[in-house]
């Protein structure tokens, strides 16, 4: 998406971490003479708009496509400026989250926008397959014909460049009247459709890890081993939250009642929730499906419900993220899958989840250093990216220590820098000097979990070994379902999107009490060969690490503690008895408790 691409680089924003990313998904394009404007759209590889793939064909006339078409926000302003509020722990509507239909009143397209896409559908030949309750999509079907003639341009087959496939894409981007309320069209190529980024092997690596304490077989990890590593002696399991699970494969039921089993769970309860019809049978990507319902029944066990949503493979990023925001059944949403360029009309979804109160981890990858574009939603600044480490645990499962994972041969934890978005304001001020980060736009991951050596089941009835990312964005998922079990009970909402709380948790003095920070290891490959590597606070590997037992859940939910507001590039947030220390600035303290402090300030 040239535009957004443009717009963020070029127009560094400061003010707040939401304001650059709202002002390239506008979806003010240029108009051009005849009063037509250009729709965000994907359009492949670099190598199609170079003109160096060729053609083969045309694709056949009758051949039907399934499209999401996108609105923009009535309201985008004034979603920055509440954004900016509920997470701003010194503002009074910290954490006051919205409904969905609030949400959509508030900043949503108006109804009589939708009804004149909705129009256009019908008039121009195009079947309307489903609404949205956010007004953002409207899904349509149609043939090829009246696509290329809706939108003004031609669709044709390519070889693909790396795959043993074809893919189709336009000559074009799609065009419409200025007039219509549109910013994007999903679904006009599957150039790069979703993939799993589960990592199998046929054996555990635990016979090289010395000592090592995990359950299952050959020593690896599973059920309870993460509780024993990370959080001893926690009571929190997750009653009473629900996790979402973003899926574009289905899985085998039975494989889920199997390892529910092996760690001592009966009837682990889940939800099959179909998006864009669903899917009819699981495919090769059920290995992903069970890993990350399997990980979160280990994390969480007490979890009250599992909605795993399920499309069909190519489905639209948006159909998927727009079912899950609207539902708003779950609180803490966990990804494990990839592909394809920016998203404006996704990150907007993004937006609205963080609206709710909703948190979204997202795996970013295991192909180690990103080199060049990264994948979405793997750069997105409206969620929170996860990255991989290998555990070492001792004879009891203990926490030992941890290092950056990293299996050599390009499967490794993913991380780098976005050629696209800019820097978010909660990653401005940090020292980039030794992680080689950027000091311009963005840094990923931001935090990490156990990768490595993990015990599942499935492709009905297989057992195995997995590793990568996607083992750590469900654990973080699930792990939010334990923080959001003690908000209940201290009467708090969800945490949301945790990204500004946990980065000013890292930069203060209590960085080493609520992290495991990540010091060795790195996730170099053959196109990298000097980036990345994992460096004392925050780096491109594990971002600022994993969790350090209940002190991080503490952290983000006990609210008798000191807390100030100060300008710009200066974060602090600290436990009753600080200390903050900075020269020439004017702050305000705020007691965000129920109970009297006593303070004070030296230097």
């Amino acid at each position: 998406m040239v535009f957004y691409a443009q717009l963020i680089v070029r127009h560094r924003c400061h003010i707040t971490w939401i304001v650059c990313v709202l002002l390239g998904l506008l979806g003010w394009p240029s108009v051009s003479p005849a009063a037509q404007k250009q729709l965000s759209s994907s359009h492949g590889p670099a190598a199609l708009k170079s003109g160096k793939l060729v053609p083969q064909r045309r694709v056949p006339a009758t051949n039907e496509l399934h499209l999401a078409l996108s609105l923009p926000l009535h309201d985008a302003a004034g979603l920055i400026n509440f954004l900016r509020e509920i997470y701003n722990p010194a503002s009074p509507q910290f954490r006051h989250y919205l409904t969905t239909k609030e949400f959509t009143a508030r900043f949503g397209p108006t109804p009589a926008d939708y009804v004149a896409v909705l129009d256009f559908a019908r008039t121009n030949g195009l079947k309307i397959t489903a609404t949205h309750p956010n007004r953002l999509l409207v899904d349509v079907t149609g043939k090829v014909s009246d696509v290329e003639r809706v939108f003004h341009l031609r669709l044709n087959s390519f070889r693909h460049p790396r795959e043993a496939r074809n893919f189709f894409a336009p000559d074009a981007a799609p065009t419409v009247d200025a007039s219509l309320p549109l910013f994007q069209v999903s679904g006009l190529d599957d150039y790069s459709p979703p993939h799993p980024n589960a990592q199998l092997r046929t054996a555990p690596l635990g016979n090289k890890l010395s000592p090592r304490g995990g359950t299952g077989p050959s020593g690896s990890y599973q059920g309870n081993d993460f509780h024993q590593a990370y959080l001893p002696g926690t009571t929190l399991t997750g009653a009473g939250q629900s996790v979402a699970l973003v899926q574009f494969d289905g899985f085998y039921a039975e494989d889920i009642t199997n390892y529910a089993t092996a760690i001592g769970l009966t009837n682990p309860p889940f939800t099959i929730v179909p998006v864009d019809g669903g899917v009819a049978s699981p495919g090769g990507g059920n290995v992903e499906v069970s890993l990350d319902i399997e990980m979160v029944l280990a994390m969480a066990p007490g979890i009250s419900n599992i909605f795993i949503y399920e499309a069909p493979n190519p489905s639209p990023w948006v159909d998927m993220l727009s079912a899950i925001a609207n539902d708003n059944l779950a609180k803490q949403i966990g990804c494990s899958w990839g592909g394809g360029g920016p998203d404006a009309a996704a990150e907007i979804i993004f937006l609205q989840m963080a609206a709710q109160g909703q948190s979204f981890y997202n795996a970013t990858g295991d192909s180690a250093a990103f080199v060049g574009a990264i994948p979405f939603p793997s750069e997105s600044p409206n969620i929170t990216q996860v990255g991989g480490t290998s555990l070492t645990t001792d004879g009891s499962g203990n926490y030992v220590s941890e290092t950056a994972w990293n299996w050599g041969g390009g499967q490794g934890s993913s991380g780098g820098i976005s050629t696209t978005v800019t820097l978010p304001d909660w990653q401005l001020g940090l020292d980039m000097t030794t992680n080689h980060g950027s000091t311009i736009l963005r840094n990923v991951p931001d935090v990490a979990l156990t990768a490595d050596d993990i015990f599942i089941i499935y492709n009905n009835g297989t057992s195995g070994f997995v590793g990568g990312t996607s083992v750590a964005a469900p654990l973080w998922a699930a792990f939010t379902a334990l923080i959001n079990e003690q908000a209940v009970v201290l009467a708090q909402p969800p945490v949301g999107f945790l990204n500004p709380s946990l980065y000013s948790l890292a930069r203060g003095t209590n960085y080493a009490e609520t992290f495991h920070d990540i010091t060795t290891g790195n996730n170099t490959n053959n196109a990298s060969t000097n980036d990345f590597y994992a460096v004392p606070g925050f780096d491109l590997v594990t971002g600022w690490g994993t969790p350090n037992g209940t002190n991080l859940i503490n952290a983000l939910t006990i609210s008798d503690d000191l807390r100030q507001l100060s300008p710009p590039l200066f974060f602090a947030s600290g436990l009753v008895g600080g200390p903050f220390t900075q020269t020439n600035w004017s702050l305000t303290l705020s007691n965000a408790g129920a109970v009297s402090l006593d303070w004070s300030l030296g230097g």
